[in-house]
């Protein structure tokens, strides 16, 4: 082991945690041949091949999973040295490692110019995924903070709200019901619906309103992209209900328009969350204040002053 690298066991965990060399190399911006390589020289260190391939399925061998918790240890033994020496940099210098979900992409790096503009020295990592791979990286500690739609039922987190995130019916604006106010949501009922991918926070806050008012829509597309589902409204596939911050750069000659229905908007928040228990570094504290202090207010004066 004396021969292994940092970078190689980086590259391991991702195979191992995916379970796939492909989807490790699309998340460490690497081609396959060069993780497979890695992974390669890694056994060959080890000693002891680290996966075996059973049809199509890549399993981890026993020495794999002694070795993905061995990564496990190393890598928050790593992180705990980074937050103490974070801390005795101060704000000058140091690294923000945030997890947030696809939507909150509409948001957070707008909230992340004024704090790095303020505090220039700080390296900032942003992964924007779904909901369950924020779940599972907050599950395993691999960033200092996590922004969610939705706090975790299954973890045990300390969860602040910062920002609301109002949920709103999107349609063409050539649509009927465009300009209409105070529209029945049972006028719903007849609509196509474009729904985000089942087990989505939006829908099942959509599902939920509409359960409780009796209206069955007719879902016509599921779709696991906010952008999709815009391309899909303004092409005329039928409505949606997204956040209301969806529409932060669509400008005023937008396709899309939302439409006045009772019951809505669905009001919802946007989460900064963090393990309980675990130590933040100054850098991460910080930000976390600052999404608390400023955060409704800065995205306000970064041109999301249409929005609400």
């Amino acid at each position: 082991m004396k021969q292994a690298t940092l970078h190689q066991l980086k590259v391991f965990e991702a195979v191992a945690r995916h379970s796939s060399f492909t989807r490790a190399a699309e998340e460490l911006f690497l081609t396959q041949p060069t993780v497979s390589m890695q992974v390669k020289q890694l056994a060959k260190a080890v000693g002891l091949p680290l996966f075996e391939q059973v049809g199509k399925q890549l399993y981890l061998t026993t020495a794999g999973q002694e070795l993905y918790a061995t990564c496990h240890d190393v890598f928050e033994k790593i992180s705990q040295f980074e937050i103490v020496v974070a801390d005795l940099k101060g704000l000058k210098q140091g690294g923000l490692r945030l997890s947030t979900i696809t939507t909150a992409k509409y948001v957070i790096p707008r909230l992340l110019g004024p704090f790095c503009q303020r505090y220039p020295g700080i390296d900032v990592s942003l992964t924007v995924t779904n909901h369950e791979r924020v779940l599972e990286n907050l599950l395993h500690n691999r960033d200092d903070l996590y922004i969610v739609s939705q706090t975790p039922e299954d973890i045990d987190v300390s969860f602040h709200p910062f920002l609301e995130n109002p949920l709103v019916v999107l349609a063409p604006r050539s649509h009927p019901l465009a300009g209409e106010k105070n529209i029945p949501i049972e006028s719903l009922a007849d609509e196509p619906f474009i729904m985000r991918e089942p087990g989505s926070g939006t829908r099942k806050a959509v599902q939920a309103l509409f359960e409780r008012h009796g209206v069955s829509v007719k879902v016509k597309l599921d779709l696991g992209s906010n952008e999709a589902i815009k391309q899909a409204i303004a092409g005329g596939l039928g409505l949606s209900v997204l956040s209301r911050h969806v529409l932060a750069l669509e400008g005023l000659n937008s396709q899309i328009t939302v439409l006045d229905v009772q019951e809505f908007p669905i009001k919802r928040y946007w989460y900064v969350v963090y393990p309980t228990g675990k130590k933040l570094s100054v850098v991460a504290r910080t930000f976390f204040e600052y999404l608390l202090d400023e955060g409704k207010e800065i995205a306000q004066k970064t041109s999301l002053q249409g929005v609400f």
